[in-house]
């Protein structure tokens, strides 16, 4: 857990550590108990609610020009978003 908070940048006290891990084991022993249910006579399903995707056509829209996408970036160069580095 020490190591996903590191990684995450989280910056957990160990306290938070173990109270996270102890919420995490009991998450984990409640969905294990799903492999319990008999699910002998559940036909598969990929959508229960009946639901189909809305589907719209693609029509091409008038968008920004660079000089509006760019009017209120705190730093631009050579008409291009400037953006610190990551380290």
């Amino acid at each position: 857990m020490a190591k996903l908070s590191r990684l995450a940048r989280l910056g957990l006290t160990p306290d938070e550590l173990a109270e996270l891990e102890t919420q995490l084991a009991d998450i984990i022993g409640a969905v294990s108990k799903l492999s319990q249910a008999d699910i002998s006579q559940v036909d598969p399903t990929s959508q229960v609610g009946g639901l189909t995707n809305a589907m719209r056509q693609d029509e091409v829209a008038p968008g920004l020009s660079a000089e509006e996408a760019l009017a209120n970036a705190p730093t631009t160069e050579a008409g291009l978003l400037r953006v610190p580095a990551i380290q």
